[in-house]
Formats: structure tokens, sequence, C-alpha cells
């Protein structure tokens, strides 16, 4: 038997992730890849940065023990050993304010060996070589860097840069939910970076994003780096401990002003291209005008809504005038954003739902948290009386919104009828099944995608009418049947069985007896593909950290990691095939029944 030590390990796996980033590489371009980064972004924003903008890099930090290990690991992955290496000045700076340490005692270097792209394109994989001697005391930084991947990012190189077009790039960054996040000017190649974190709901598993300029931006810098966005602790005279702690203690406001603006049905009466001036808007939603105004400048702070100045010497004069009687100003104009248009009730994938959910029954169970944290058992069943399931029966109409509200984060379903598993079925005719398929919205997805595919829906007998309704309109009832039941009725014989949001409403037990049913009802071909959100194996920051913290409030479930999934999957007869990410933070899971791979 050979044994193989520590360090070796750690030599493999930095060897497979630089693997990884040079196919990566290989096979994205700018027009492909920035999408994926900034989900939404097209139309004139896309085609300014997939022109100015050219897919350059993929970076990683690596450990390698000296020199002549790191040209190993360059040679078994297809890349020039003897690329030149000069210091780094940012990624070394950061690492040592992580990990409190003197930036000159890190031998840190930068790399970049070539790599062609499938059309071939000159690119590379950046390498942040650190080279940790054994017991050198560094070994422990490896350990924490390598789980974290703090430095892993997608770079993108300005063609001729200018300080208008760099700037201008920027904003359309932030516009698509970037978030400036550090950066600098490295005088030894003469070049400016500025990083980015990308929206948590990016499908290509890079959180990091860079902009790199040839030459002396510092202007640009500095603007980047006092950006409203900006981390305030990457920033020179970052917050104290109790500002900070002010900042989180009061995000209840923020969740309630959101929850008021879409329950006033504000955003209906306003759009993003007229300013409208608060008395008017008092008048058309029946509200009082000066609290009106108190609650859109905060919104204003959120981005929810954006304050226009007066412009004509009448209003200027008006507003003075107020101020002279002591009367506070109303007429200040205001317009709705594009992260406002979402609070709409008429917007494609209106997160009005979730705001009147978020701020309604279970934002009151938050309040009984510390009963979850003591006793184990759901704040909502304390504060209620009976289980959200049970009460949102008993009340259609908040049945319905909570529906809606499960709706609302369709986005994460946009891959779905891509995946493999579905494009498969889809060359003959087959049957997929939606198990506890809500109002039918992922159902309808995959169903319009590929007319040749029939579908059964399984749900309670509210939810199959909502869906029944759902997909007539969309064009697919015809091919659809519903039966109404619990999860001991899951309808045998389908072809791809869909479970979507479902596991993590429930106890292990409960999951084993679900996932137990459906391999009894499956055929011996048959895939189960499971939707949920997946805790990350290395604490790194996710959506599903969150939710797991909702769940243990309002439902009693809770979130898992993946190795968690597969043990679930084994004990019912089934066997985890492999998983990949969707937006918002979410994967879906492929399996299979056990020994029919």
């Amino acid at each position: 038997m050979t044994t193989t030590l520590p360090d070796e390990t750690m030599l493999l796996d930095d060897t497979a992730s630089l693997r990884a980033a040079t196919e990566f590489v290989r096979e994205h371009d700018s027009a492909a890849l920035l999408p994926l980064l900034l989900p939404g972004l097209d139309g004139p924003d896309l085609r300014a940065l997939a022109g100015r903008c050219r897919f350059a890099h993929a970076g990683l930090l690596l450990f390698p023990p000296d020199a002549e290990s790191l040209r190993a690991q360059l040679a078994e992955c297809g890349l020039a050993p003897d690329t030149p290496s000069h210091p780094s000045v940012v990624v070394r700076e950061r690492l040592a304010r992580r990990h409190r340490l003197d930036p000159a005692d890190l031998d840190l270097r930068i790399l970049r060996p070539p790599v062609h792209g499938s059309a071939g394109e000159r690119r590379a994989v950046e390498v942040f070589a650190l080279i940790v001697p054994p017991h050198s005391g560094l070994e422990r930084i490896a350990a924490y860097e390598r789980t974290r991947r703090h430095e892993a990012h997608l770079a993108f190189e300005i063609e001729q840069p200018d300080p208008l077009a760099l700037r201008g790039l920027c904003a359309i960054l932030v516009r698509h939910g970037a978030s400036p996040d550090g950066g600098g000017y490295n005088p030894h190649e003469n070049g400016t970076v500025l990083y980015f974190t990308t929206p948590a709901d990016q499908a290509c598993g890079y959180r990091r994003l860079e902009l790199y300029a040839r030459g002396d931006h510092r202007a640009a810098l500095a603007a980047h780096l006092d950006h409203p966005g900006q981390d305030r602790h990457l920033r020179p005279g970052a917050g104290q401990p109790a500002e900070t702690l002010l900042h989180l203690l009061t995000g209840a406001w923020t969740t309630q002003a959101l929850a008021a603006f879409a329950r006033l049905r504000l955003p209906d009466a306003m759009d993003t291209r007229t300013r409208c001036r608060t008395e008017d808007l008092a008048r058309l939603t029946g509200t009082h005008p000066r609290s009106l105004a108190t609650l859109l400048r905060y919104l204003a702070m959120l981005g929810a809504v954006a304050q226009d100045e007066v412009q004509d010497q009448e209003q200027v004069q008006d507003r003075e005038q107020d101020l002279v009687q002591g009367q506070d100003p109303e007429q200040e104009g205001f317009r709705l954003t594009e992260l406002g248009t979402l609070l709409r009730a008429d917007a494609p994938g209106s997160m009005r739902p979730l705001a009147l959910m978020y701020g309604g029954p279970f934002y009151r169970s938050f309040g009984d948290l510390d009963h979850a944290v003591r006793t184990g058992r759901p704040a909502f069943d304390h504060l209620f009386g009976e289980s959200h399931f049970d009460h949102f029966a008993r009340d259609p109409e908040l049945a319905a919104l909570f529906d809606r509200s499960m709706a609302a984060s369709s986005r994460m379903f946009q891959p779905l009828p891509a995946h493999p598993v579905i494009t498969a079925a889809a060359q003959a005719p087959a049957t997929v099944v939606d198990v506890a398929g809500g109002n039918g919205e992922l159902l309808g997805r995959i169903l319009t995608a590929h007319p040749h595919l029939r579908g059964v829906l399984l749900e309670r007998p509210h939810a199959v009418e909502a869906a029944r309704s759902l997909l007539d309109a969309a064009g697919c009832g015809a091919r659809c049947e519903y039966r109404t039941g619990d999860f001991a009725d899951v309808p045998r014989g389908g072809d791809v069985y869909v479970l979507s949001r479902v596991l993590h409403d429930w106890d292990d037990d409960r999951c084993r007896e679900i996932l137990r049913h459906c391999a009894r009802a499956m055929p011996v071909h048959a895939d189960l593909l499971v939707v949920e959100r997946l805790l990350p194996a290395n604490g790194s920051p996710s959506l599903a950290t969150a939710w797991d913290l909702h769940m243990l409030c309002n439902v009693g479930g809770r979130e898992r990691r993946a190795d968690h999934y597969a043990r679930l999957l084994t004990d019912a007869g089934l066997q985890l095939i492999g998983h990949s990410p969707l937006p918002l933070d979410a994967h879906v899971l492929h399996a299979r029944r056990a020994g029919d791979q």
C-alpha cells in the first residue's frame, strides 16, 4: 500500500485546481462569460463590456514548497514551466493583512503562463505562487487559503484604457450587481487592478472579477476604493465595531421599509423614467406626504428608488418657501430603479410576494428566533400554534401568497431545461414528474423548452389549481397531468423525477421517507433531479447559510452540504451522480437508483 503524505496531497490539490483553471480559460470568451458573472446583463451594456473587456485569465493562488515543484505543476498541466515571474504587490499585501503578517515575510510571485482559447485567442492562467517550505509555519495559511479561495478570480483586460472609459465600465459592472472589492497599482508591471465581487446568483463558480488596465490609473483606482459599495474593511479608516454593529442591528428597518413599499403598492405607481413628486405620489397612493418622503429617502439609500434634484427655478423657490415657513418640502422627486422595479406586481419575476412574506408572517416569527435556538423547534409553530404548512392551508389568500413567493425565486430554474438529464429525455417522448411542484413554474419552463416532453405534477389541491392556470397560460397545459396527494402518492413510470426545494423543509428521517417514495416509483432507467441550496464545505459566505437559519426558525428543516444529501440518497437506495450550480446559490443534484448506472 502507498501512503500519500499530507504535503503531497496538498500538491495534488493545487495541481487539480491549476488544471481546472486552465481548461476554464480555454473554453470561455467575454461575450459568453460576462452574463454568467452578471445575471441579467444584456443589450448595450453587454456589448459595451464585451467590446472593451477582453477575457484575459483566470487567477488562483498556489502553495508549492519550492520553485522546482511549481515548475513541475505547470508542466503537468500543459503550461510552460519556465514562465517568468515577478513580485506580487496587491495580493501579497492583502494576504499579509488577512493573516497579520509582515508582507516582507511572504515570498509571493506572479506568473502568467499562456493559454490559447478555442479560436486561438491569447489568454493566460495567472498564478500567485506563495512558496511554503516544509515546517516554515506558513502551512496553516496555505490550508486556510485553499479552502476560502479568496484570490480565485476572472480577469478582463481593458482595451485602450482611458479614464472616462474605465469609469464607465466600472459603472456598468456596479449597475448589474458587482460590488467594488479592493484593487491597487503594481509598479513592477505598470498596471492598475480593480477587483469586484460578483452577485451571489452568478453561474460560473467565481465570485471575484478583476478589471486590468495597463498604465497608472490611480485616479480611477481612488474612486473605485471610495465607492459607497466598497467593503469598509478594505478601505483606510474602516468603521469602528460599534458603527458596524449598529448598521447590522437596523437591518429590520430595511426589511420593513421594502415590505411597506410593496404593501402600499408604491412601485406600481412609479416607473424608471418619470420623476414623480412626493405629494403627487402620496395623492395617488393614499399616503401622508411628509411620511412618504421619509420612507422614500431611506429607500433611495437602499437603491430601490432614485432621488432626482429639482430642475427649474419655480421648484427651487417652492422648496425655499417651504423651508422659510418651517415646513418639510414635499417637492422632492423620486423614480423607480431597476432594483425597485422587482417589487412591482406586474414585473417579470416580481419579488413582491417575497417582500410581503418576509415582511409579514416570517418577519413576525423571527422575533421568536431565540425559542427555536433554545428548543430546536420552529419559532413559527410557537408563535402561531401550528406549522406554517397547516397555517397557510387554512388561509387560501396566504397560501397563494406563499406559492407566489416560491415562484419569485424562479431565476434559479433558468438553466434547468438545459440540464443533460432533461435534454437527453427530450430526445424521445418522455415524462417529467414534478413532486410537490408548487404552482408549476419549474415544470412549465421544462415543458415549454421541450415540446415533446409530457409532465405530471403532484401537489395539494389549491396548488394544483394554481399550476393548472399557469401551465394553461404558458400553452403547455394539454401536455400535463395533475395529481393531488402527498409524498406517498408519487406517480410511477416517469422518466425524470424532480424534487425542487422540498427536502430542506424536513428533518433527515422525513427526507429519507420522501426519497424512498421516489425510489419506489422510479423505473430502472429514471433519473432524479433535486434542487436545493448547498451549504459550502469550506464555510465561505453563501445564501444557503442564511436560508439554514430561516429553515430553523420557520419550518423546522435545514440546508445541507452535498455529502449530507449523498448519505440521505444512499439510505433511500439512490446514488448521487453529481451536482452543478444554479443561480441564487442553488444547485441541482443528479441521482439514480443504486446499481442502475
